[in-house]
């Protein structure tokens, strides 16, 4: 039996467009509704058939859902359920895709009192984005964290459980707060690096164009490919995030003058540990399956 027969997806970017796309894939009787706050992409997602039915109105498109997820940006989440609230079925389960947990959670439940929200974060992405970004197969084999308050229906979280897994991903529930600390150091804080160190070789004026590009075939072009994320959402994730960020971002930068230290007076026995450490880790990333050992990451030459 399906979990939801009707889903509403509000905002049709990469993971907005990839869940339509997987939902469609694996469960092909539910009936899809989309809507997205740009009028282009709403264009775009009618031609290419992204959804059952494309709404120019957020209160449309939840109409009789049984599942809404809101797939904007986290500091949008208040005002666009705020937007929908009137046409809202009762009985509908709220959740979303953001990188954070509990300001969603609370902005939500500021929004829609009374309504069953279960926040969820679907750990998978690319640095794409828009309507033709996404793809069915994003979420297998990735986790998807659910993050619901301790008062939140079991059929409820069980269903949203269900739904997540026919779309091939592996569920962990979570506390929000935890979740959140978790978050900053497993993705915010790498994509807060990433950009600094895309901006500072950027503001370097005698190695930036001509050999900031030109020689990036090596660790600078991997940060690039994170700093190419959407700028909106990431702005948003650290705003809404402060806390946690900022308290991982402090360890970050006491271990990083720890390095500095090491570096300064030679110590390569200090160096070659914490190296040693740090591939023992990435080898455990590629054993747990969230990332593979081919050569050169994967890139095809």
């Amino acid at each position: 039996m399906l979990p939801f027969p009707r889903v509403s997806i509000i905002g049709l970017g990469l993971i907005g467009s990839s869940v339509a796309r997987a939902v469609k894939a694996n469960m092909p009787d539910v009936r899809i509704t989309g809507y997205d706050a740009d009028p282009a992409v709403r264009d775009r997602a009618r031609e290419i058939g992204l959804c059952d039915d494309v709404t120019d109105l957020p209160g449309t498109a939840v109409m009789d859902a049984g599942l809404v997820i809101l797939c904007v940006p986290v500091g949008a989440m208040g005002a666009v359920a705020h937007e929908m609230r009137a046409d809202l079925p009762a009985d509908a389960i709220i959740s979303d895709v953001g990188s954070c947990k509990q300001s969603v959670a609370e902005a939500l439940a500021e929004a829609l009192p009374g309504a069953v929200i279960i926040p969820a974060h679907p750990v998978a992405g690319t640095e794409k984005s828009g309507p033709d970004a996404g793809f069915a197969t994003l979420f297998k084999g990735r986790w998807c964290i659910l993050t619901p308050p301790v008062d939140a229906p079991e059929v409820a979280v069980e269903a949203l459980k269900s739904f997540w897994q026919r779309l091939g991903a592996d569920i962990e529930i979570m506390d929000a707060r935890h979740h959140d600390l978790v978050l900053a150091i497993t993705s915010h804080l790498p994509h807060l690096i990433a950009y600094t160190i895309v901006g500072t070789a950027d503001e370097l004026g005698e190695v930036t164009q001509s050999e900031v590009i030109k020689y990036s075939a090596g660790g600078f072009r991997d940060f690039t490919r994170i700093a190419a994320s959407d700028p909106v959402m990431w702005r948003d994730v650290f705003l809404n995030n402060k806390e946690a960020v900022l308290e991982m971002l402090q360890r970050f930068s006491e271990d990083l003058t720890a390095l500095q230290r090491a570096i300064r007076y030679g110590k390569g026995d200090e160096l070659e540990t914490l190296f040693n450490r740090t591939r023992d880790i990435r080898r455990s990333i590629v054993e747990q399956g969230q990332d593979d050992d081919a050569p050169d990451f994967g890139r095809r030459h």
